[in-house]
């Protein structure tokens, strides 16, 4: 008996040890399952990470391109708003002028503008080129002088919202009249004026070269320079003053505006007053001070 029951703890120890091993390799197989499935999980991950940034890689370079699209558009539109704008205040202010588009192949250049003098005959032309950005460049000269060139104009006027540094509203730089769009109209009427005068004067003295040598002396003089300088700053102080009458005006305008309507308002209330007191019996009257009612109020503003 002894050695049967030695024999049956043997074979339950066996037994137990062979049970104990297969859950040992069970769990050492469903922890390599575990792993292979994390590893798997982790790389699909890493995949699906790296496949969202190069979507958002890909939106945000979409992005950077209708930006700058539409910032190449905007600066495009606002160009053409400021050459019609330019197109129409010429026309306006020189009727007799011929203000045309520039032929085909000139690609800087925005507006011509064929000088006339009262007889209706041609005295020169002006170049025009418009640019509205944030930095000055000096490729413009050198390709505005190109245009001026093919078109053969006797002048080349570059209008930008940003000038050289040593100019300040307008000048001659490099051989180009530059200036901002608020001094366009009166460096045109400084140009034009010279030209129907070279003009004149060309028709005057045809075929006397010295003539012809005093004008240049005068158009390249200082004397020149400084007329054209005081025209232009004048009109420039001029609008000046005008923008401060009109700030002032408005001003005091309105300041009157609502002391008038306090005492409407107050007149109005002791009416009221009275009226809570007199019922009735309060008449109507006249005043001259309320347009909107033809000098009458009602009657639940009379005022005695």
């Amino acid at each position: 008996m002894l050695e049967l029951n030695k024999l049956i703890r043997q074979v339950q120890f066996e037994k137990e040890k062979q049970r104990l091993e297969m859950e040992k390799k069970l769990f050492e197989e469903l922890e390599k399952i575990r792993r292979e499935q994390k590893e798997q999980l982790e790389k699909e991950f890493q995949l699906k990470l790296l496949e969202k940034d190069k979507k958002l890689n890909d939106a945000l370079k979409l992005v950077e391109e209708y930006k700058q699209k539409l910032e190449q558009g905007s600066q495009q539109l606002q160009g053409e708003i400021l050459e019609l704008h330019l197109e129409e205040m010429l026309k306006k202010e020189f009727p007799v002028d011929e203000i045309k588009e520039v032929p085909k192949g000139v690609r800087g250049a925005d507006i011509l503008q064929v000088v006339k003098n009262e007889f209706g005959r041609s005295c020169g032309t002006i170049i025009w080129e418009l640019k509205r950005t944030k930095n000055w460049s000096e490729e413009w000269i050198t390709k505005l002088k190109d245009d001026q060139r093919m078109v053969k104009a006797e002048i080349a006027v570059l209008v930008s919202n940003v000038l050289p540094q040593e100019i300040k509203y307008f000048g001659f730089y490099q051989g180009v009249w530059v200036c901002q769009i608020d001094s366009a109209l009166s460096l045109t009427t400084v140009l034009r004026h010279s030209l129907i005068s070279i003009q004149a004067i060309k028709n005057s003295v045809a075929g006397k070269e010295e003539k012809k040598e005093v004008l240049w002396r005068y158009l390249t003089s200082v004397e020149f320079q400084q007329r054209l300088s005081a025209i232009i700053e004048a009109h420039q102080q001029l609008q000046e003053d005008i923008e401060k009458e009109k700030r002032f005006f408005a001003l005091k305008w309105a300041k009157q505006e609502k002391n008038i309507r306090k005492v409407i308002d107050n007149l109005l209330g002791v009416s009221g007053d009275l009226e809570s007191i007199m019922g009735k019996a309060l008449p109507e009257i006249k005043i001259g001070f309320l347009p909107e009612e033809k000098g009458k109020i009602k009657n639940e503003d009379k005022l005695f």
